[in-house]
């Protein structure tokens, strides 16, 4: 993988910075998870946390010095650099994850805003909603919450206005050019365009998170009675 391009920030006396660029863009976003899994199969005792377009290492200074250079930051980097260098691994096989969402109703109540604004009729919206392929780009804002690429760009939305206090765990909602999935009951101000059964995070389960960065996602609209089905399921 070509490092020049890439920006070194010391984030932390216990954290660097790798910046990829400053866009989200789905090739970006992979040389992201390219790098991700190379230097996790090469320098395994770092933390690598992804995002769109960076990544944050998280590692232990005392680890990081020698005899030549104090800062741990520069020690790191050059290690960084010859692992990147060196030759990229591919990525773990992404899960592919069907997630059912109940659309509009109580449990999308910005749905028919949505189709409004975009000139499209409700099942408009849900059908292209639907057959898109996402990915999860990277896990961020709240634990186990999935901003996901791959939204039809006629779909796209700016955010509500008047955030709310409360979005109900498992709405699936709109952000600009975005998709994402409220693991719990959380504040936002994203369009919620549905709401899914499945329980997104859980601290006790191995691992926490339902979804992973990196993952595949495909949508299912179902209905009131399967939503309150699975729901049944959940708690069980």
């Amino acid at each position: 993988m070509e490092t020049a391009s890439i920006q070194f920030e010391p984030f932390a006396e216990d954290a660097l910075l790798l910046r990829f660029d400053h866009r989200i863009d789905a090739a970006i976003n992979a040389r992201v998870h390219a790098a991700v899994a190379t230097l996790q199969r090469d320098l395994p005792r770092l933390e690598c946390v992804p995002a769109y377009a960076s990544v944050l290492l998280r590692f232990d200074p005392l680890a990081w010095r020698d005899a030549n250079t104090a800062d741990p930051h520069q020690v790191l980097e050059c290690a960084v650099r010859a692992a990147l260098s060196a030759g990229e691994s591919s990525p773990r096989a992404p899960h592919e994850r069907e997630i059912p969402v109940c659309y509009g109703g109580a449990h999308g109540p910005d749905l028919v805003d949505v189709a409004q604004h975009l000139d499209l009729t409700i099942d408009e919206v849900t059908a292209r909603h639907v057959a898109a392929d996402y990915r999860v780009a990277m896990l961020g804002f709240a634990p186990g919450f999935p901003y996901l690429l791959g939204l039809d760009p006629t779909l796209a939305m700016p955010r509500r206005r008047d955030p709310r206090q409360r979005v109900p765990a498992g709405s699936v909602a709109i952000g600009g050019a975005q998709t994402g999935i409220y693991p719990e009951q959380l504040p936002g101000g994203w369009q919620l365009i549905g709401r899914t059964p499945l329980r997104l995070f859980d601290v006790a389960a191995t691992p926490p998170s339902l979804l992973g960065a990196g993952d595949r996602v495909r949508f299912r609209a179902i209905g009131e009675d399967e939503f309150r089905h699975l729901e049944a399921e959940q708690r069980a």
